[in-house]
């Protein structure tokens, strides 16, 4: 009897444990997935963050390119090893780049809100500069010196020649970062004071004058004003320091040779103050568009020697106005479009001469009548003398383009520009003298013509061909010309850097022709 008891109650337990691990085994009922939804709400490609009513957006281009003839990519030959024109000038530089922007949107009471990011990994050729040694030693300088992208580069990392494929030839630049709420802007975008095509009005060239332009976006917080019918007013304070300082140079600690390597003197520029103050207004309809802009620009001067008690200039505001004008729907063909404009400034050489330009040039060539010719100039915004008030620079040029669409496949644009630099008398007295015949340079043996005043005239021609959309290759050809005012022969006592010897060179206008090739893939 016992031993029946005991088998019944083994069953039973037996059972139970069966019946508990096929408890155990059956399927629980998962939670429903959360499948990313479109937004149609700001156009195409955007989608709902999962769990959020935040719409995100992600795009960006990877981009290799090659130019031609250039330490840069992509500017004209105009200063450094670059303008020296010998054995340390590339004949070629390369770049790749990827570029991620992130747009995120968010509809509220108060209108959308809105982020948005656009940030660059690339990777560049660097350079080697002479290091003035009698054994003939380069030394290898990356592109933290030649970064013409307007952004801040990384911090240069392994080994010193730069083919470890580590960092020393690549950098990370920050383009745009701003917030748009409620009709403000705050962060890094493009200035209120530029046309919509910033630097570019139908070219890919980065250093044409004639005009604004922070394609790299600045620092800034904006309001901008819609009043319909395509008509929009902005004002805003922007970011004096990183794009818009040209220079206060102290003539004191001019020098000849500083002269001839593109530098009237000292460097005295301070700390920030104020920021550039704009205002905009511009109309948009289906001719085209028109867009008048101004800005304010503090220069503000550190002090005339090493410390505080050698005094300083006063502060001077300078100034600049724009305008602007795209035309459409022209009779050429469909999609074809001119975009012009033109600029004054006093004081505020970067709205014209804008910061992917540059306003130094120290450039070489041959001659026929001393070991070389040289050609040189600088546009900075203010220039004075131990003891005496900031004078500005003042300046003027245009750029333009006219692009045409041979068939949805092949575009090409014709572009130019020019912009002329000039001085005030302090300048010209302290550099030149009276009558160009004295002064730290006019009163040199050879120099039979001296003036500080240079213009700059730029022409290119593009042509792009998109086989398949959101796919580019293109071909950017672009003359720079130098028309300087200084005439005769210099001695020059030369520089390391860019292996120029001591010698006698000539004082003569420069050109430089850059050829660039670029394939890009937007997504």
């Amino acid at each position: 009897m016992k031993l029946v008891k005991s088998l019944l109650l083994g069953s039973a337990a037996g059972l139970l444990a069966v019946g508990g691990a096929q408890a155990a085994d059956l399927p629980v009922k998962a939670k429903a997935v959360e499948y990313v939804k479109i937004c149609s709400l700001y156009g195409a490609g955007f989608y709902y963050i999962p769990g959020t009513d935040t719409c995100i957006k992600l795009g960006g281009y990877l981009r290799a390119e090659v130019a031609l003839n250039t330490n840069s990519d992509f500017s004209g030959q105009l200063s450094g090893n670059n303008g020296a024109r010998n054995r340390l000038t590339n004949y070629y530089t390369m770049r790749a780049r990827e570029d991620l922007n992130i747009d995120t949107r968010t509809a509220t009471e108060y209108g959308v809100v809105r982020t948005f990011f656009d940030g660059v990994f690339s990777w560049t050729t660097g350079n080697y500069q002479g290091t003035g040694s009698a054994a003939g030693g380069t030394a290898y300088s990356s592109t933290l010196a030649l970064n013409t992208s307007g952004a801040t580069p990384a911090l240069v990392g392994g080994s010193i020649n730069g083919n470890d494929g580590g960092t020393s030839g690549g950098s990370l630049g920050v383009y745009y970062a701003f917030i748009q709420f409620a009709g403000f802007t705050m962060g890094k975008a493009v200035s209120q004071f530029d046309a919509p095509w910033t630097n570019y009005p139908g070219n890919n060239f980065d250093s044409l004058v004639g005009g604004s332009g922070t394609v790299t976006g600045v620092n800034q917080f904006s309001y901008t004003a819609d009043f319909g019918q395509g008509v929009t007013a902005a004002f805003s304070a922007e970011d004096r320091a990183a794009y818009y300082d040209a220079g206060n140079l102290n003539m004191s600690g001019a020098t000849a040779g500083g002269m001839i390597g593109g530098a009237y003197g000292s460097n005295g520029i301070g700390g920030t103050r104020s920021p550039n103050l704009v205002a905009m207004v511009r109309v948009d309809q289906a001719w085209g568009l028109f867009q008048a802009s101004v800005a304010a620009h503090d220069n503000h001067v550190a002090y005339y020697g090493a410390t505080e008690p050698t005094g300083h200039p006063d502060d001077k505001w300078g100034w600049a106005a724009q305008l602007a004008l795209s035309i459409k729907n022209i009779p050429t063909g469909a999609g074809d479009v001119i975009n012009i404009q033109g600029v004054y400034t006093d004081g505020a050489t970067r709205y014209n001469f804008q910061n992917l330009a540059g306003s130094s040039y120290s450039m070489f060539g041959g001659s026929g009548i001393a070991y070389q010719s040289v050609g040189f100039a600088n546009a900075p915004d203010t220039v004075y003398v131990t003891g005496s008030s900031q004078e500005s620079v003042k300046t003027w040029g245009f750029r333009g383009a006219y692009t045409h669409n041979w068939d949805p496949y092949w575009n090409t644009a014709i572009y130019g520009a020019y912009a002329q630099a000039q001085y005030g008398t302090l300048a010209k007295t302290t550099l030149c003298g009276a009558g160009g015949a004295g002064g730290v340079f006019g009163g040199l043996a050879g120099v039979t013509g001296c003036n500080p005043d240079f213009a700059i005239g730029q022409v290119g021609l593009i042509t792009r061909w998109t086989p398949v959309k959101n796919l580019t290759f293109s071909a950017d050809v672009n003359w720079t010309h130098l028309d300087q005012k200084y005439a005769g022969t210099v001695a020059y006592a030369g520089a390391g850097a860019t292996a120029k010897p001591a010698a006698v060179y000539e004082l003569k206008d420069q050109d430089t022709i850059t050829l660039l090739l670029r394939a890009q893939r937007n997504w």
